[in-house]
């Protein structure tokens, strides 16, 4: 497989998993991290981790928001238990 789409496919697979995890805001980051060792936030932090990777700033915020969808101060008020 060509370096491009390989590329494509996991950027659409991680696009994929943000939305399944935005249908899912019942399913708590702590149960997750203790299932399967990551969670929402982790998320976020690998993906300005790689932004960073590639000169490209992007604050944790920034980040957060695009993993949960809208600011995690609002996420954090409607679906934290």
């Amino acid at each position: 497989m060509r370096e491009d789409k390989k590329q494509e496919l996991q950027s659409a697979t991680f696009e994929r998993l943000l939305k399944h995890l935005d249908k899912r805001k019942d399913v708590q980051n702590i149960d997750i991290m203790n299932l399967a060792g990551f969670c929402r936030n982790c998320l976020s932090k690998w993906y300005r981790e790689e932004a960073e990777k590639k000169g490209i700033e992007i604050s944790d915020l920034d980040a957060r928001e695009h993993v949960y969808g809208m600011p995690y101060s609002e996420w954090k008020e409607k679906y934290q238990k």
